[in-house]
């Protein structure tokens, strides 16, 4: 291994840059992305539990806040409960906004790499092959050491950057599509519990355009 990138010159030196960074990427997404962090199991039933018996206090509010994302959601829900359904699930996406931008922390800078690299790659190979050329200029076709130095160091670069880029890339889909997955699901949540505040309260419909509230009759006197 250390051949190789010996071969390859100083265009290895980013690429190997490159590779240690998304390696700690991927690492940490799993961590962070795992399922029992982001949707605890049973919490959404358990908080429309606490919305049918009335057990709305701050400090439960706040203490489902501080739980996971799937809680901050939910908690915004109950800031507004007594809003109108309209107005509960603008906090409930504005909220949502916020816990997606931070579920796709480290994605950008990922997918970055999946693209950096074949360029990377590419501009090893430029390398090499000025360097091939300049070694026919100086020593003609008859040096061969020179030839295979110069293509060694444009194979070996092209190869690191496609081994950077295509797991960055297979990664960066794979925990693009798991985050849609769970915000997803905490919409279900977040749309259960607006509906089990609503039949705790529920609000009188709103009348047609154009129609008048009716008059209580007179009272005799």
């Amino acid at each position: 291994m250390l051949e190789l990138v010996k071969a390859g010159g100083w265009p290895m030196i980013p690429l190997l840059l490159l590779g240690v960074l998304a390696l700690a990427i991927v690492v940490e997404r799993f961590w962070s992305l795992r399922r029992k962090e982001i949707l605890p199991p049973g919490l959404g039933e358990e908080v429309r539990a606490w919305a049918g018996r009335g057990q709305l206090e701050p400090a439960h509010i706040e203490s489902l806040r501080r739980n996971s994302p799937l809680g901050e959601v939910l908690a915004a829900a109950l800031d507004v409960r007594n809003k109108p359904r309209d107005q509960i699930r603008e906090r409930i996406e504005d909220t949502g906004r916020h816990v997606v931008h931070r579920m796709e922390k480290f994605l950008n800078a990922l997918g970055s790499i999946a693209s950096a690299g074949p360029l990377l790659g590419l501009l090893g190979t430029v390398v090499g092959m000025i360097q091939m050329f300049l070694g026919i200029q100086d020593s003609g076709l008859g040096d061969v050491n020179a030839l295979a130095g110069g293509i060694g160091k444009a194979l070996v670069c092209a190869a690191a950057g496609m081994i950077v880029a295509i797991p960055a890339l297979l990664f960066h889909r794979y925990f693009r599509g798991r985050v849609t997955g769970y915000v997803m699901e905490m919409e279900k949540e977040a749309t259960a519990l607006v509906d089990a505040l609503e039949a705790r309260h529920p609000r009188p419909a709103a009348r047609p355009a154009g129609t008048v509230a009716p008059v209580a009759a007179p009272t005799s006197a």
